[in-house]
């Protein structure tokens, strides 16, 4: 076995060289790029110049190698394989020697150290480094004898079969993050996308922001994503150094294809007070595989491994959604938790997207994940802190317009729905419709539907017209058993530094009772207003943001609960569900590798007394039904129930330590206070400090604030 590893190790870099036929071969051979130059070799180009380095390094180690004499005395006949790079100041370095005895290793290293400084190698007229490798054959043999040997090889090939040439001829080109220029969606974390939230808002750009995530196209026109992350390397030669600071860990680049493999982690240790003090944890372990097959697809997956334990009120409220089957709890956004020991939750997850663009205008999209539309940090509209959930969504771009189109299968996880141990399903529809009215101005029009598989509905093809009103279509393909939502969006940019953004939820309105101006349960409807201030004050990189959400009592709900707005015994809309208000004040600060995130939250929510009982739904809950235990017809006002403030406190900073893998080290302080205006059973006045320190892959968005 321990033979095997290093083998395995060896054959891993061979891969991504070119096979020569003198046994040495470059990990990147282009037309741009021109190889080492020893002395002998000048004025050579080319193949010539490929052949005269080969020559010369099989003619060094020849004249300079020691065979060990007990290995000549036992006529030892073997290979040593080495992999070593010449740097980009021209000096020879060893990587990494696979031979049988320890002698030949350290003689190999002996040798490549007495290799003279030769001029480096060059890509594009710059001097870089490279890699090779080489087989050193036991007894030694100088490259006219090994040329001799290859040659009488190719004869006896010749006359005896057909040679296959297809794998040596597969190309291999150097790698130059063909995914900034791809149709891949970007991992979707507030703290990542405000580095290029400026770039895209600035006056007169023809973007389109609050659909996301976005994919490195849409936002390469206005950020140069290699320029940025040129800036952030490290100046380093070695190969571990290299992948620990600034590169994928595994990364190819052939003819119009390209992957990258990498290890996700979020390992975290913390501490937690109030009512229940607690260890807090969470380790996960994750695999993120993405590539392209030529310019048109595109794809990502990334397979989670994790269990963990969070502050007390965190875990509570996890417990809370807990679905039907025994299993103990859902982690907000995240998904289904089973028990991990005696106080912890293992929760696995696993996310992809495969994207295939076949024109400017439009781009398709099936997936595994979550979906998000605003320019705020919440959205009322489309959220992404519920549960991961299939879609299929459709992109199309065209003069000031983008549309999208998402379709969605959703669960519902209570045991009142829950048949033969299986979750029910329900689907969602929507359609999202931006338009840039001018260079300062965009206007955005949305639209929803949620249905059931009651009388085998299924997903009902009523709603696959892209181009269609659904509440039209809802109200001639049911009797009541569908719920449709509207919305309406708008981005106004002041100037290149200050934007304003809002968002208005309707769930369902009756004119007739607007007038009467009695604040009636019908009137469900939500609106959010924003502002943020990009290089705040003139300081580089500092994005200062407000916002204000507020939603009336009973808005995502239903007369039948299963078409509420909600995946998971979680709100799609805004996590807190209907009966709130909510201002938040946010900072964000990048400098080079260092970073700072400060959010406060202050709110008002309106929460019910009791599960159950005469006029106990207050309409937080979306998972109750609206029309049983209304608590009024009129007077409904946002609070009304066991009203509740909030506030929290939440301030993170750290250090990037790879760009590429957007891999932090962080350090996070909560305080949260939560003050109802009676105790209950479930809800009760808890204050919390909550103290995390930890790595972590910032690959989507941790919500703590319920």
């Amino acid at each position: 076995m321990k033979k095997i590893v290093p083998i395995l190790f060896l054959c891993f870099f061979t891969i991504l060289g070119y096979s020569q036929s003198q046994d040495l071969s470059s990990d990147a051979v282009l037309n741009s790029q021109r190889f080492p130059v020893f002395p002998a070799c000048q004025n050579l180009e080319a193949t010539a110049l490929e052949s005269c380095f080969y020559n010369e390094v099989q003619e060094f180690v020849f004249q300079n190698f020691v065979v060990p004499e007990n290995l000549v005395q036992n006529n030892f006949k073997g290979n040593v394989k080495v992999l070593f790079e010449v740097d980009a100041t021209g000096v020879f370095k060893v990587i990494y020697v696979n031979a049988v005895d320890e002698n030949l290793i350290q003689e190999t290293k002996r040798v490549f150290t007495k290799f003279p400084k030769i001029t480096p190698s060059t890509y594009n007229g710059k001097a870089e480094y490279s890699r090779y490798n080489i087989t050193i054959a036991i007894p030694l043999k100088s490259p006219a004898t090994l040329a001799a040997e290859n040659l009488a090889k190719a004869d006896i090939l010749r006359n005896t079969t057909q040679q296959l040439t297809e794998l040596d001829n597969i190309v291999y080109k150097k790698y130059n993050n063909p995914e900034f220029e791809s149709h891949l969606n970007i991992p979707f974390s507030h703290s990542y996308y405000a580095q290029f939230d400026g770039a895209l808002n600035q006056v007169g750009s023809n973007n389109h922001t609050a659909s996301k995530p976005y994919s490195y196209a849409e936002v390469a026109k206005y950020y140069n994503f290699k320029q940025e992350n040129e800036k952030l390397k490290k100046k380093t030669s070695g190969w571990w150094t290299k992948k620990l600071w600034n590169e994928n860990t595994v990364e190819i680049r052939g003819e119009d294809y390209w992957f990258t493999l990498n290890p996700v982690l979020d390992l975290q240790v913390g501490k937690a007070s109030g009512n229940n003090s607690t260890n807090t944890f969470v380790n996960t372990r994750a695999i993120n595989f993405r590539g392209g097959l030529g310019d048109k697809l595109n794809f990502t997956t990334t397979i989670f491994e994790s269990q963990g334990r969070f502050a007390g009120y965190f875990n509570r409220y996890a417990e809370s959604i807990q679905p039907a089957g025994g299993n103990p709890a859902i982690i907000p956004g995240v998904g289904i938790a089973k028990d991990f020991k005696t106080d912890a939750y293992d929760f696995p997850l696993a996310e992809a997207n495969l994207t295939f663009a076949p024109s400017k205008f439009l781009d398709l999209q099936l997936g595994y994940g979550r979906n998000f539309i605003g320019d705020g940090y919440r959205s009322l509209l489309e959220s992404d802190g519920a549960s991961p959930y299939p879609y299929l969504k459709l992109n199309t771009r065209f003069w000031k317009i983008k549309y999208t189109n998402t379709y969605m299968w959703l669960k519902d996880v209570r045991p009142e729905v829950t048949v033969d141990r299986t979750y029910a399903t329900k689907f969602m529809a929507n359609h999202y419709l931006s338009w840039n009215v001018s260079n300062k101005l965009n206007l955005g029009f949305f639209e929803s539907v949620v249905w059931t598989n009651a009388n085998d509905r299924g997903f009902d093809a009523s709603f696959v017209n892209p181009i269609v009103f659904y509440r039209s279509v809802e109200f001639g393909s049911s009797s009541r058993s569908g719920n449709a939502l509207l919305g309406l969006t708008f981005k106004y940019k002041w100037d290149n530094q200050i934007n304003f953004y809002g968002q208005f939820v309707l769930d369902e309105f009756s004119l007739g009772d607007i007038r009467e101006g009695d604040n009636s349960w019908k009137n469900k409807y939500g609106y959010q207003l924003g502002a943020k201030y990009y290089n705040a004050f003139n300081v580089p990189n500092l994005l200062l943001q407000l916002e204000y959400n507020r939603v009336r009592p009973y808005v995502y709900s239903h007369s039948d609960p299963i078409t509420n707005y909600g995946h998971n015994n979680q709100s799609i809309g805004h996590q807190w569900g209907g009966n709130f208000g909510e201002f938040i004040a946010i900072a964000r600060y990048h400098k080079e590798r260092f970073f700072a995130d400060a959010k406060f939250t202050i709110g008002v929510r309106g929460l019910d007394f009791a599960d159950s009982g005469a006029n106990s739904n207050y309409g937080g809950n979306i998972y109750r039904d609206y029309d049983l235990e209304r608590f009024a017809n009129s007077g409904v006002v946002v609070g009304q129930g066991n009203k509740t403030d909030f506030f929290m406190a939440d301030i993170q900073g750290g250090y990037l330590i790879n760009p590429s893998t957007n891999l932090k080290l962080f350090a996070s302080y909560i305080y949260r206070d939560f003050n109802p205006m009676q105790n209950t059973a479930t809800v009760f006045k808890e204050s919390t400090n909550w103290f995390s320190i930890g790595v972590r892959s910032d690959i989507f968005n941790w919500y703590f604030d319920y």
